[in-house]
């Protein structure tokens, strides 16, 4: 059998063989309590450590900043209910958008349910925030901003540095800081996320989105930025998260972003030559072919095209046949039959969200693959179209 094609890195990725090489002895012989003080726990502890070392250096931010998670999501809830439920009452603003990831989109709307007004920025038809539009949604009660950094299903790359210097400068007015907040988990496997650089307060990502384990995350916080803590149980994390930490998951996300701090470069130049390929040839060799999304402003690791007169999830299918993993959305939603709505907000009809595919890269994908994929999508969509013909 001919070797797999997998085009689905923005749903997870694979597990690098270093960083399992790296876990492997937390989980059966350095497997004690990192919180002990005896000398089993404190060899763990050392490995928790390193991870945070180099969890900071990833973030260029101090280690007292960096707080494990379960992942991304844990540390969405965290971040966004945390700073919210520390308010005397359910009076505030948040602002976010339209097209954030689900982690966001529930949370912020089970704040809302709670009092919180809300405001969902809208975006073009590239997917992008208008920073003007910004601007003029931030009110006096206006206490968190939420933007995802690179959005999973399109790759569309929003203007997180200048947002950020937009609520510093308003910040400096204001009794009552502004705290943002990005969800940079599509973001860290190709682009540098200094946080100071990026004017934010908080961030959450996840190890299994750039060649780690799953089930481990981070959040950073920013000195003297307090939180209401969500879950209870224990002092862990300065009491921030209380639970006992989970020591190989977390050794593996700490090699993870080493790795991926060391190879940032060359993988974005790589899947940026690979993903002009396939958008340049798929545009002239498929009638009816939409590229999803800003050719400029994007992660190269996220391609989203929509086919006309076609079903996104039969093309998935002979795909799959084919030796192909692709995607129709968000891996989050795929279970689901709504329809896109991400690719709804940027104002692409009901029929046209249902015939999207997501094509996302990775580090290990090859120019062979490519060249495949380019050879085999063509012929397969002159196949589901001849079954179904456009009336």
């Amino acid at each position: 059998m001919n070797k797999y094609i997998y085009f689905d890195h923005a749903a997870t990725t694979p597990l690098e063989p270093l960083v399992f090489k790296a876990m492997r002895p937390y989980f059966k012989t350095i497997f004690a309590n990192p919180n002990s003080l005896h000398s089993p726990g404190q060899k763990a502890n050392q490995g928790l450590e390193k991870a945070r070392r180099q969890a900071a250096n990833f973030l260029n931010c101090s280690e007292a900043e960096i707080y494990f998670t379960s992942g991304a999501t844990e540390s969405i809830n965290l971040a966004l209910q945390g700073v919210a439920l520390k308010r005397k009452n359910n009076f505030g603003h948040i602002i976010t958008t339209a097209i954030e990831h689900p982690a966001v989109l529930e949370t912020v709307k089970a704040l809302e349910s709670k009092g919180f007004k809300v405001t969902y920025l809208p975006v073009n038809n590239k997917g992008l925030i208008n920073e003007k539009v910004f601007k003029k949604a931030i009110r006096k009660e206006t206490f968190l901003v939420s933007l995802m950094y690179i959005n999973n299903e399109t790759g569309a790359r929003q203007p997180i540095e200048k947002i950020g210097a937009i609520i510093k400068s308003n910040n400096k007015s204001r009794k009552n800081k502004i705290i943002f907040h990005t969800d940079a988990v599509q973001a860290a496997a190709l682009f540098p996320l200094a946080v100071d650089k990026l004017g934010v307060d908080t961030l959450s990502l996840s190890a299994h989105k750039i060649y780690g384990p799953k089930g481990v995350g981070l959040l950073y916080l920013k000195k003297n930025l307090n939180l209401k803590p969500i879950i209870f149980g224990g002092h862990h994390e300065n009491g921030v998260r209380p639970g006992t930490l989970n020591t190989p998951l977390i050794v593996g996300l700490g090699e993870a972003l080493e790795m991926v701090r060391k190879k940032r470069k060359k993988d974005y130049k790589k899947l940026f030559n690979f993903s002009q390929k396939i958008i340049k040839e798929v545009k002239i060799n498929i009638k009816g072919a939409i590229f999803n999304g800003d050719l400029l402003k994007r992660s190269p690791g996220h391609i989203n095209f929509t086919f006309d007169n076609i079903e996104g999830e039969s093309l998935l299918l002979m795909l799959d046949k084919e030796g192909l993993a692709v995607s129709t959305g968000s891996a989050c939603a795929s279970a689901s039959l709504k329809s896109s709505h991400v690719l709804k907000a940027m104002g692409l009809s009901e029929s046209r969200c249902h015939g999207a595919i997501r094509i996302s890269l990775g580090r290990h994908n090859t120019k062979e693959e490519v060249e495949k994929f380019l050879r085999v999508l063509p012929n397969l969509i002159k196949k589901i179209r001849a079954r179904s013909p456009q009336k």
